[in-house]
């Protein structure tokens, strides 16, 4: 075993200086020198291929995955199969191919839990996270908590430095930017002290986002310029590509458009001759909003086209469909397994009973008389009834788990149809206004009305999103809740910068708390209400949501200081009425508080 570990080794170094002797890529250089090895050593040296050198040939690196794929599948390898899965993956990923991608995670968890491999069932947990994280938050969220609370059972395992790297983003995707500073040095630390090249220059550029987003300029700069420094010592291609756009990003946001378009234009040609799709949609996206500061319309308008092509929207409901299908196909296997488990369970104490009942009868049959021979058949007619409980028992559990799946199949059928039918279509309503408005030169008015209209239909598509969230649901967590809330007032907060937010709750177990999902969307949809009413019509510069528990019940309140009104004279409009509605629905207490001139409180009470 160490001799082939030291022959891999010479291969990959043997490779290194052909590649410096010819011009070929890392990649082809492998693949010619390892031609002639077993099949075991092949796919050995595949998946010790360097990332960065992966990402530099992704073609070639692509072929070598497929090809070690279907060597560990020949050779009945798990081990080496999930690695070669491991290395598709990555391919997949750079060639935005989503779908196939989140697919190939889910093979790599089953291997990985079939195989009991907790320190790799940990990484590929933060891997799914990270490829989930535009599609679906919260998620992406949680599985990134569970891989890394797997990971930090092998403390000096490097990947767990790449989790918290990668979690410390999605903190930052959270504007938590303390939190996603404190990941990402973390993770930092641990790259300077093993000294290693790829990764010190990832978490400089992370850092530097960090400093970007708090408008901390200067050190963002410095932290770009040392990350982009050491790539281009090593000739790291697609480092030093995230490097010109994080440098881009920083001219663009100080409007310095002339340096950020010489930044996004070095991105997008390296981007699109090697093929990194994710960043050559970034680089379009900033190329076009770049010309359009400085009026060059024509330029702004081509690269807003490539990247309209390019772009993996997150109201793209027809992919969020299908990834939806593959997590709960994923769900409904491990389920037919626990099924499965409980048959076998079923069988074996059948054959247990059938045992001990000839045993007992042997016993009795040698050491019992005739006159205890009634005494016998009461024994035997005992036992037999437990027998039947425990049968009745084991099969009430079975019919539970399949009525199950059967409603979460239809779940998984309803919102199908919705995405497929009513999203596809709101969909295609949002795109024909926006070639409608770039395509055509149209009065400012028609342009207003077209603008509107485009606007309500991608709220219809969220609240679509939120309902189907809630349907797929057997139940919903507090912590689910809350989640959505900070969500949605996260978007709130985007879409009226002069009012101000703050959103409270208590220190309840936010884990032991659960609604149903008609409880929990209704509360979800009387605090969505009650915070458009207050920035639609209250005039308010402060909105507070306030979340409180006490014994059993729980108490939401949504307070402004807005204008408020006269509750007496107003005529109660579709809102007012809707959320009352929904208070009625799920047994809470509704109750409504204003004063002229000094604002307005909504609250709901209801049992836990």
């Amino acid at each position: 075993m160490r001799y082939k570990t030291f022959l891999i080794v010479i291969i990959i170094l043997g490779c290194a200086k052909t590649l410096m002797a010819q011009n070929k890529s890392f990649v082809d250089s492998l693949s010619s020198t390892i031609e002639n090895y077993s099949k075991r050593d092949k796919i050995k040296a595949i998946v010790a291929i360097p990332y960065d050198k992966a990402v530099a040939d992704i073609i070639s690196f692509e072929r070598l995955a497929d090809s070690s794929i279907q060597y560990a599948i020949e050779l009945k390898d798990s081990v080496l199969l999930a690695k070669s899965y491991e290395q598709k993956l990555l391919a997949s990923h750079f060639s935005s191919r989503n779908e196939e991608t989140l697919n190939i995670s889910l093979k790599c968890i089953r291997l990985y839990e079939s195989l009991k491999d907790t320190l790799r069932l940990g990484n590929m947990y933060c891997e799914l996270a990270w490829r989930l994280k535009y599609r679906d938050f919260d998620k992406a969220f949680n599985y990134m908590s569970k891989g890394i609370k797997l990971s930090e059972k092998f403390i000096d395992n490097p990947k767990l430095y790449n989790s918290y790297d990668n979690f410390g983003v999605l903190h930052g995707m959270k504007k938590q930017w303390d939190s996603a500073e404190f990941y990402h040095q973390k993770a930092l630390k641990f790259r300077k002290k093993i000294s290693d090249s790829i990764g010190i220059p990832f978490g400089y550029a992370h850092l530097a986002n960090v400093y970007l987003k708090t408008k901390a300029y200067a050190l963002a700069e410095v932290y770009i310029d040392s990350s982009l420094y050491i790539r281009e010592r090593r000739n790291d291609v697609y480092g030093i590509t995230d490097s010109q756009l994080y440098l881009g990003d920083l001219n663009y946001v100080q409007k310095r458009y002339e340096k950020a378009l010489l930044n996004f234009h070095k991105a997008y040609q390296l981007s699109d001759k090697h093929k990194y799709f994710p960043l050559k949609k970034y680089a379009s996206e900033y190329l076009s909003k770049s010309y359009r500061h400085l009026k060059n319309y024509q330029e702004a308008l081509y690269y807003y086209d490539i990247f309209n092509t390019l772009k993996d929207s997150i109201v793209n409901v027809e992919t969020n469909s299908r990834i939806a299908r593959l997590e709960i196909e994923y769900q409904s296997e491990k389920n037919e397994k626990e099924i499965l488990s409980q048959r076998a369970d079923l069988a074996e104490k059948e054959l247990d009973l059938n045992k001990k009942n000839s045993y007992i009868f042997g016993l009795i049959a040698l050491a019992i008389i005739l006159v205890l021979l009634s005494y016998l058949i009461y024994s035997q007619q005992r036992l037999k009834n437990r027998q039947l409980q425990k049968e009745n028992e084991l099969k009430d559990a079975l019919v539970k788990i399949e009525t199950q799946n059967s409603l979460q199949d239809q779940r998984l059928r309803i919102s199908r149809d919705l995405h497929d039918n009513i999203g596809a279509q709101l969909t295609f309503i949002i795109s024909s206004l926006d070639n409608l408005k770039y395509g055509f030169k149209l009065p400012d008015s028609l342009n207003d009305k077209l603008k509107s209209i485009s606007s309500f239909t991608t709220t219809t598509i969220y609240e679509l999103r939120d309902t189907i969230w809630a349907m797929n649901k057997h139940e919903i967590t507090f912590e689910d809740l809350q989640s959505r809330i900070s969500n949605f007032i996260d978007k709130a907060i985007k879409s009226s910068e002069n009012v101000a937010f703050n959103f409270k709750r208590d220190t309840v177990d936010s884990k032991a708390l659960t609604f149903n999902s008609i409880t929990g969307m209704n509360i979800y949809r009387i605090i969505q209400e009650a915070i458009h009413n207050a920035l639609k019509y209250a005039e308010a510069k402060k909105i507070e949501v306030i979340i409180s528990t006490d014994q059993n019940t729980l108490s939401i309140q949504i307070k402004d200081d807005g204008k408020g009104f006269d509750i007496d004279k107003i005529e109660h409009g579709n809102g007012l009425f809707n959320m009352k509605k929904r208070a009625h629905i799920i047994a809470a207490e509704y109750s409504i508080h204003s004063e002229l001139d000094n604002g307005t409180m909504v609250q709901i009470t209801l049992n836990i």
